[in-house]
Order: structure tokens, then sequence, then C-alpha cells
């Protein structure tokens, strides 16, 4: 898998760039706590990097969710929808929140992989 991370902790698998990945990281769905509502961005919208493209409730607060890149949503985690503690307990796979079409695919060189994420996360 081709995972980066944002400092907002969001990833992206980038493997499959006509649709790639994007949820929330362990950090994230650990901070949030129980999630009990996401709000995910319609099929088709499009989003610049750092917009806000959804938004995530748990039983602590709400949160932003940001796009890591700036594409078009082409597909939303259904599942999520329907059972928002998939963020939880699988938030790097089953949990995942949308799909995105990359419009500039060299946004993902500002990224991090997860050696850096790790060591953002020792500065918290």
């Amino acid at each position: 898998m081709s995972i980066q991370y944002t400092a907002d902790h969001e990833w992206i698998d980038s493997a499959h760039p006509e649709a790639a990945t994007v949820g929330i990281t362990l950090h994230a769905q650990d901070a949030l706590g129980d999630v009990v509502f996401v709000d995910l961005p319609e099929i088709g919208a499009r989003f610049a990097k750092g917009e806000v493209a959804g938004v995530v409730e748990s039983v602590k607060a709400a949160a932003d969710l940001y796009m890591p890149v700036t594409g078009e949503v082409v597909e939303v985690n259904e599942a999520l929808r329907a059972d928002p503690s998939l963020a939880n307990s699988d938030p790097l796979a089953s949990g995942w929140f949308f799909k995105v079409k990359l419009e500039a695919p060299a946004e993902l060189e500002g990224l991090m992989d997860a050696t850096a994420y790790d060591a953002l996360l020792k500065t918290l």
C-alpha cells in the first residue's frame, strides 16, 4: 500500500490514484473516542487540498475531515455511514471514508510517510 498521512490525521492510500482511499488515522479515532456519526461528502464533489470534506462526530467532540489532496469524490463508504463505529474498530481498512480521483498527484509529495507521521505524533 502507498499510505501517506496529513498533519490533520487523515490517511490516503494512493496505490490506485484513479480512486485513492481516504480515512482517519488510529491517532484520530483514539482522540475522538466512540464515533457516532459521519457526514460524508457527495459523490462528484470537488475539493481543494485542505478543504473540509466531511465531519466526524463522537461522544467527545466533532472534528472536520480535511481533503488530503485536490480531487473529486468518486465513492463514499456507505457501510461507514450505516455503522460509524467502523471508524473506531477498523479505521485503516473497512472504516475508510471516501475515494477521490486525484487532480494534482504531485500534492502527494507533500504528505508524510509512516516514519514522519510517527515522529509528528511524538511531538503532540
